[in-house]
């Protein structure tokens, strides 16, 4: 989490000359997330489970209306004494409107998912891929700070079978998931 914490703000500090521009290049988004795992995923969670956490991304713009973003979250909770952490990294397009202050935009994001859980000293960790389509809407306050109203996402992912200690685990996926943020937005 450090890492990603420096290499947001590393971001930031490079992109301060392009505020001079009439466009904002680049955006920065911090805040809030809830993930929400939806029961009756295959060989996965048979009841619905919410995780919260919080969600990062780095959006730069080739226009006024589209842009490549990187998104970036992690989600946690405790079930049956289990804690689990759940970490997304995921790139895509993304297309805004522009409607004076208010923003509104969508995207298609993929990437990868990493999984852990661990109780009483044992724990297991698991990589798979993901996939988010979603969008949101934000709010100019001023030219550099928005504010993140709302961000929905669906979300898929998938894990493939694996062996933990000799025992084979069977994969699983899901896509009955979803996930929400809001937080602020730095515009450089």
């Amino acid at each position: 989490m450090r890492k990603l914490t420096l290499v947001v703000l590393v971001i930031g500090f490079l992109s301060l000359p392009l505020m001079a521009q009439g466009v904002p290049k680049v955006e920065v988004f911090g805040g809030y997330q809830y993930v929400n795992i939806g029961g009756g995923n295959t060989n996965g969670p048979t009841s619905s489970e919410g995780f919260s956490g919080w969600d990062a991304a780095v959006t730069g713009k080739f226009s006024k209306h589209l842009g490549v973003e990187g998104d970036f979250g992690g989600a946690y909770a405790t079930i049956s004494g289990v804690s689990f952490k759940v970490y997304t990294y995921t790139g895509g397009p993304v297309v805004f409107a522009d409607a004076g202050r208010i923003k509104p935009f969508v995207h298609a994001l993929f990437g990868g998912i990493h999984l852990s859980g661990s109780e009483s000293g044992a724990s297991i960790s698991w990589n798979g891929y993901t996939a988010m389509a979603g969008g949101g809407v934000d709010v100019k306050v001023n030219p550099v700070i928005g504010v993140r109203l709302i961000q929905a996402d669906w979300l898929y992912y998938n894990f493939s079978s694996t062996s933990v200690s000799g025992v084979s685990v069977p994969g699983f996926n899901g896509s009955n998931n979803v996930r929400v943020a809001t937080g602020i937005v730095l515009r450089f």
